[in-house]
């Protein structure tokens, strides 16, 4: 008896190839859309902002700051209103970044905060502290040594635990006239790996400075009352002071 074997254009022409066409077909068209939905929940997730007409939890975070900052004296409603948005935008012009009132990451980093970042890192302080922590250090501490730069970072640390001092990270480095690198052209440059590592390091407790409060360089500042400061120890180019 001789067996007949349909070919696979004339399987395709039956009923039961033509319900196998449909239904892969369907199959491909859940995996496209499947697809398609993760790469734009993870693009909406990377683009997450607030700007004018926000609502919400962050809302209030952005306006805390930025009150803590001395930049926002309204309400803090959790609504992103023209005050918000004026408050953000004054903020940005101080740090030389774009003024575009609209809090996005780079924003949100530079106030000390992060999109949806409510948690901590080593020592209890954010990543996004981490980050402006490292910024400070990269700006007021270029061509100090390793020791010299963990130091820098312990002195804002240790103004964030006094109580004469703002009690953030962006509160201290904030604050009218206590870091000059703050106004630098150089600010806006991203700190490097360096700064980050001794940035962490400072967090984690290594403090060369021996607990100053303060720190200047004999060479640049003409500032008669920091140098009646009580030196603690000299490390590179810096006093470190009480």
């Amino acid at each position: 008896m001789e067996t007949k074997k349909l070919s696979l254009h004339k399987l395709l022409h039956t009923s039961a190839g033509k319900s196998l066409c449909l239904l892969l077909s369907i199959i491909i068209i859940i995996c496209i859309g499947a697809t398609f939905k993760i790469d734009t929940d993870k693009n909406e997730a990377q683009q997450v902002l607030s700007r004018l007409g926000s609502r919400g939890d962050e809302v209030r975070r952005i306006q805390n700051k930025l009150k803590a900052l001395g930049f926002f004296n309204g309400t803090v409603d959790g609504i992103y209103g023209v005050k918000t948005q004026r408050a953000v935008r004054n903020f940005q012009k101080s740090v030389g970044i774009t003024a575009d009132g609209v809090a996005g990451q780079k924003t949100l980093l530079y106030m000390g905060l992060s999109s949806g970042d409510s948690g901590s890192n080593t020592g209890g302080y954010s990543s996004s502290d981490v980050y402006l922590l490292a910024k400070v250090i990269a700006a007021e501490a270029r061509g100090e040594s390793y020791t010299g730069q963990v130091a820098v970072g312990a002195v804002v640390l240790n103004r964030v635990d006094s109580s004469s001092f703002p009690d953030t990270v962006a509160g201290v480095v904030y604050q009218k006239g206590a870091f000059s690198a703050v106004t630098d052209s150089n600010w806006s440059v991203a700190p490097d790996n360096t700064s980050r590592k001794a940035a962490q390091d400072a967090i984690n407790g290594w403090d060369p400075s021996g607990g100053a409060l303060y720190y200047y360089n004999p060479a640049k500042t003409s500032n008669r009352w920091i140098r009646t400061r009580p030196v603690i120890t000299t490390i590179g180019r810096h006093l470190f002071c009480k």
